[in-house]
């Protein structure tokens, strides 16, 4: 057996995956009315197409996610996809039965055509000069995506955070298209104490000397200010019980004898690595684009009408919360049922008790395991 075949034969692993681009060759329109000339997604797929193209499922990630969401890209590295633990042979997103699609996102950083990518007009990154995006412009693109792959209607559309929100969206802006949708930890739109941690994010990467006006040079941008929008962001991705359960008081070994201000409690140690490794791998300027699209995202509009955004919604639906979600709480999960329900869909609502906080989504819990394969039998 080679290494290839080692990678594939492991437990429920879709084994090695390569990631393509989808290039939208059409003058894209945003909704704020700017357009682009072209668009490109970086995306990658799991499993079989069938015949009759029925089997397909779109997979959303959320804002520090991408397209690698399942497989490993290289035998030697072996770093699986973000939910890995959800997609594979045998797990609840069943490869040996669905066709998996993931995309990274319009206004990414992985790929996909965002503020980092080149203009054709200047050759230059576009930057700030790229136009703002909305979580219906990702949506849109990904449908065009599904044009390309030949795919009328999705068997299921499936994602957590920002990634239910788009879940959520494809519902309403494709309801012929989607069969089924499970958004994960999500909301209908985000309340001031999420945007206002947002704000606090990037007012941390535009203060950064280095982020000058969003034109720096690659490889020396504001890796201060974007580590620490991330570190703040990620302790609202956990919660206090789960924070607490893992490291406490807990003082480094290394700390003892050194200047007061150093690194001395291991959830200081922890929040800086998630800083530092977060900087390698995401842009300054995608982060600022993607949290405004958060910020934006209102199914309730000035109304504050929840069941005339959902009214068209033909999708079977299935919603997960999580106790110590505090980010996304449960109430904000069920209120989308709820509203659902009172238009006559058929949705239902599911909530599990786990202690990671808003992260819940992407660690293994047999009951939500349970749930999606139940629900996507």
């Amino acid at each position: 057996m080679n290494d290839a075949e080692a990678v594939t034969a492991a437990d429920g692993s879709v084994g090695l995956v390569e990631a393509h681009t989808f290039v939208y060759q059409k003058p894209f329109t945003f909704e704020d009315g700017q357009s682009l000339p072209e668009i490109r997604l970086r995306y990658e797929t799991y499993g079989q197409l069938n015949e009759t193209k029925s089997n397909a499922i779109m997979v959303c990630h959320a804002l520090s996610g991408d397209h690698h969401c399942a497989g490993v890209h290289d035998v030697r590295d072996r770093k699986p996809g973000w939910w890995d633990l959800m997609v594979g042979p045998g797990k609840p997103i069943d490869t040996r039965r669905f066709f998996v699609i993931c995309s990274n996102c319009l206004g990414g950083c992985n790929g996909s055509t965002g503020p980092v990518s080149i203009n054709p007009e200047t050759q230059k990154r576009y930057n700030l000069t790229f136009p703002a995006v909305s979580i219906a412009d990702m949506v849109r693109a990904q449908s065009y995506l599904c044009d390309f792959l030949g795919i009328d209607q999705l068997h299921c559309v499936i994602g957590g955070s920002m990634g239910g929100m788009q879940v959520l969206q494809w519902a309403i802006d494709f309801p012929e298209r989607v069969r089924n949708i499970i958004p994960l930890a999500t909301t209908g739109r985000q309340n001031a104490q999420i945007i206002g941690f947002n704000a606090v994010g990037r007012s941390a990467i535009v203060h950064d000397p280095k982020w000058q006006k969003g034109n720096y040079s690659s490889g020396d941008g504001p890796d201060v200010g974007l580590a620490v929008a991330r570190m703040m962001a990620h302790i609202t991705y956990l919660s206090n019980e789960g924070m607490q359960h893992k490291f406490g008081r807990s003082r480094r070994d290394d700390a003892k004898g050194h200047d007061f201000l150093d690194v001395e409690f291991e959830v200081e140690s922890y929040l800086r690595y998630q800083g530092r490794t977060f900087v390698g791998r995401f842009d300054a300027n995608s982060y600022l684009y993607l949290t405004k699209a958060l910020d934006h995202f209102d199914l309730y509009g000035e109304d504050n009408d929840l069941e005339q955004s959902l009214s068209c919604v033909k999708a079977r639906v299935l919603i997960v919360g999580f106790t110590s979600d505090w980010l996304y709480p449960p109430s904000e999960n069920r209120a989308i049922v709820h509203a659902l329900l009172r238009c006559g869909k058929e949705a239902s609502y599911a909530e599990v008790s786990m202690n990671q906080g808003h992260d819940s989504f992407l660690i293994h819990s047999s009951e939500l395991f349970k749930l999606v394969t139940a629900f996507l039998s």
